[in-house]
């Protein structure tokens, strides 16, 4: 009995011991992990004081959040912090920084905050598409397989250029047929930058006067002014409201109509899919689900199916249909520019001959207006929200890992350090003092790294043979009863012109 109480005192001894080690070893632990985030928290980014549950986001207009950011990059710095609810946010100002964080660093700044809005729209773990899917494997296959199938139905090559040039001599033809009347040019251009996207995408190109047609552009639009404002930022923030009955379908109802409609056309596809007989993407898209079934981390699905066709639609339609719609208010507003681009036309391409993209070697000053009019009509100005894949740190200041990184691409194409006139339209910005085109390395309005747009290709050759074909056809005049075009944008996801009317006159 007494050896066991022995026993029983050396082992209590023992443990007591062992838990005095662990509790100290805790605590050394806990207050080393303390100090050193102290010391890494110490060179987080500044930024305005936080309320409580609103954060700073008082301070940034969700209609014009570019303009916030810059009237807080006077005070804060190229890099400062925001807090949308508890939500921590940096923001990237000026183009020595977005550079250095998507181009030298393009790893660390390569993934994608989470958007609880989309679930509704079939967004999961599985299948988030391309353009907003968290960074890793899954969106890696996505991407590759994207660019890859692209190419193959013509991006850069000679057969999606015959396709462009055929498309904008349907546009000619609908201008024309306005007799010279005074119109809005935006939704015949819109319907043909869709056009061309539907149909490497769909397969499917639409009649200018097809009500479907009309109506698809119509909810597409609208569902982009959905996403636009304070509503959408708090139902991202706080999600348990989206699971209010209701809400999703008041707040993003056309959205979830785009969505509709678009999975209209991916059934069609399903139904007549033939494996011998690829038609364009979406028949590619099919064919890799079917050969790719048994990968347990197969990122070929039917909901990434219907999300990556999305994405190419609103990557390949908004941002370029509203640069063209820029490119002719600027044109409107200085004809002196209108007047050179075109006699630059008239001596390489003449006014017969469709443009080519072999022209544009040659055509210098049209190649400046056309970089001048993304540059200053800023369409993407804030692009997608980045966020940090690992902890990381930038101009000294330390940004830790899943943190969300909005780079402010508009303080990067106006940067002053960078142009000669940031905020006045002028050419000049993009060719040498011979007269010859030069590339800007600020020149950014597809944003950079690993994330970069991927109908860049595409949209560089739309706008050429778009923009190029117009003029050459057409001399773009303001209407005599018209007031001057506002210059100022309306953003909703894109910085797009106010409605204006044009007079086409043919020349």
């Amino acid at each position: 009995m007494s050896l066991l109480l022995w026993l029983g005192s050396q082992l209590s001894s023992s443990w007591s011991n062992i838990s005095i080690l662990g509790v100290f070893l805790t605590v050394f632990t806990l207050l080393f992990d303390f100090m050193k985030r102290r010391r890494t928290w110490s060179r987080y980014p500044p930024g305005p004081v936080s309320l409580p549950f609103i954060g700073t986001m008082l301070h940034v207009d969700f209609h014009k959040p570019h303009i916030s950011f810059n009237q807080l990059r006077k005070k804060y710095g190229d890099i400062y912090n925001l807090q949308n609810c508890w939500t921590n946010l940096v923001v990237l100002n000026g183009y020595k920084t977005v550079k250095e964080a998507l181009v030298h660093k393009s790893e660390d700044f390569a993934d994608r905050p989470y958007f609880p809005m989309y679930e509704h729209l079939g967004y999961d773990k599985k299948s988030q598409g391309v353009a907003i899917a968290r960074y890793g494997h899954s969106w890696k296959e996505l991407r590759k397989f994207t660019l890859t199938t692209l190419r193959n139905f013509g991006m850069g090559k000679k057969s999606l250029e015959e396709r462009v040039v055929e498309e904008a001599r349907f546009l000619c033809s609908a201008v024309n047929a306005e007799e010279g009347r005074p119109f809005d040019l935006r939704f015949l251009v819109n319907n043909a930058v869709c056009n061309v996207i539907c149909t490497t995408v769909y397969g499917e190109r639409f009649d200018y006067g097809d009500e479907t047609f009309k109506k698809l552009l119509q909810v597409f639009e609208n569902s982009l002014n959905e996403e636009t404002g304070f509503m959408a930022q708090l139902l991202n923030v706080v999600p348990f409201l989206l699971h209010i009955p209701g809400v999703t379908q008041k707040v993003f109802g056309e959205q979830k109509a785009f969505i509709d409609f678009l999975n209209v056309l991916v059934d069609k596809h399903m139904e007549t899919w033939d494996p011998a007989h690829i038609r364009d993407f979406t028949d590619a898209f099919l064919k890799e689900m079917k050969e790719d079934k048994k990968d347990e981390e197969n990122a070929f699905n039917c909901g990434n199916l219907r999300l990556v066709t999305s994405d190419l639609f609103t990557a390949g339609t908004e941002t370029t249909s509203t640069t063209l719609r820029w490119a002719v208010l600027y044109m409107l507003l200085h004809p002196e520019i209108q007047s050179k681009v075109q006699d630059e036309i008239d001596k390489v391409i003449g006014r017969e001959r469709p443009p080519t993209m072999a022209d544009q070697e040659n055509m210098p000053y049209t190649n400046a207006v056309i970089h001048e009019v993304q540059r200053y009509g800023d369409v993407a100005p804030v692009g997608l929200p980045h966020m940090t894949y690992r902890d990381t740190e930038l101009q000294g200041f330390f940004i830790p890992k899943g943190t969300t990184v909005i780079t402010n691409l508009s303080s990067v194409l106006k940067d002053e350090t960078v142009w000669e006139k940031p905020n006045e339209f002028y050419p000049e910005h993009f060719l040498d003092a011979n007269g010859q085109f030069v590339k800007r390395e600020a020149f950014l309005p597809f944003s950079a790294g690993r994330r970069v747009c991927l109908g860049e290709q595409l949209a560089r050759m739309e706008l050429f043979l778009f923009f190029t074909s117009l003029l050459q056809k057409f001399t773009f005049v303001l209407p005599k009863d018209q007031p001057r075009p506002r210059e100022d944008a309306h953003f909703a996801l894109t910085n797009s012109p106010h409605p204006y009317l044009v007079q086409a006159v043919p020349r």
